[in-house]
């Protein structure tokens, strides 16, 4: 091994417990086993292997083993077999083992990868959709379902101009799909789409290319958000902010210079209306009135009542409180 490049990093046992511990304490890249041992043998070696459920090459060298034994030991695990008096066949069986190892765990790393991108493309609330360069859908998430009412038995195989809600889906489609060819992607836009009722939905749009591993583009992916809530939100945000300003505009007439009658007290309002000083107040703010008639009001208007209530109650004459108020509705 060494004189082909290798620099291996021995580990020999001869029984099955200081094996299992081996194969726990350390990874290995391969096991070279005998078929044939004191204390040991090769099916046991392979056995032992097996239950250790590693991924790596286990080859018997032996030199007594016949070809039914052989057989047995490929057929329960074994990925080669070499005789002793043909070692010349190690090294290329190692080096296409390890190799053939490795192509495994590639693999496999790539199907974990493809799972895990596949549950979080389900588990997702965005719809994610993936399409043709010509705006064939190839996949269409529950998020799609949810958001669209298609489900993806209805959408694989449709063009996406299905759900654009304008005057000229297809042209819309082809506009943005040859952003897509020339390797661009269309960032976050809003538009209107339309669900199977024919409902509509507004949305937030990212568009982006799907390469090969070659670097070409193959197709895009498309990821819409249901942005409903949102746009609800904002409405009533603006009609909050609109109900406070027009407030405000009324406060700020209350605080600036009132045009008012020097004679009659009228104010003028707007409009160019001349208006009770208690109708403008109402009009322009949360002020309400009660009336009453004042002690210099009331000796002007009724001197007989006050003269009257003087001789009998002098004191209440004059005074402010409630006695002498005569309140109207």
């Amino acid at each position: 091994l060494e004189r082909h490049g290798y620099e291996p990093t021995v580990c020999r046992v001869e029984r099955a417990g200081p094996m299992a511990t081996a194969l726990k304490e350390q990874p290995w890249d391969i096991v070279i086993s005998d078929y044939s041992l004191p204390a040991f043998s090769g099916p046991a070696a392979l056995k032992l292997f097996q239950e250790s459920n590693l991924d790596i090459p286990f080859l018997v060298v032996s030199g007594t083993l016949g070809e039914e034994a052989a057989v047995a030991m490929m057929k329960a695990g074994a990925h080669d077999y070499i005789l002793k008096d043909n070692l010349a066949r190690l090294v290329p069986a190692i080096d296409r083992e390890l190799a053939a190892a490795a192509s495994r765990r590639e693999q496999r790393q790539m199907r974990e990868a493809s799972a895990h991108l596949a549950a979080l493309v389900e588990s997702s609330n965005d719809a994610i959709i993936s399409q043709t360069l010509d705006g064939t859908i190839l996949s269409w998430n529950k998020a799609a379902e949810q958001i669209y009412g298609y489900t993806a038995q209805e959408m694989i195989g449709r063009s996406m101009s299905v759900l654009m809600f304008t005057p000229h889906p297809e042209n819309e489609l082809n506009e943005t799909l040859k952003m897509i060819q020339m390797g661009e992607q269309v960032h976050h836009f809003e538009t209107t789409r339309l669900r199977k009722d024919r409902s509509r939905v507004d949305v937030s749009v990212t568009i982006s290319p799907i390469k090969s591993a070659m670097g070409e583009v193959v197709g895009a992916s498309v990821i819409e958000r249901d942005i409903a809530d949102r746009k609800r939100e904002e409405a009533e945000r603006l009609r909050l902010i609109d109900e406070l300003t027009r407030a405000l505009a009324q406060a700020k007439t209350l605080r600036g210079l009132l045009p008012i009658c020097a004679s009659c007290k009228k104010i003028r309002d707007d409009n160019g209306y001349w208006k009770q000083v208690e109708v403008y107040i109402q009009e322009h703010s949360e002020a309400g009135f009660t009336h009453g008639i004042c002690p210099e009001c009331t000796k002007k208007l009724y001197p007989d009542f006050v003269a009257e209530n003087s001789a009998s109650s002098p004191e209440l004459i004059g005074a402010p409180d409630a006695t002498n108020r005569q309140e109207t509705p």
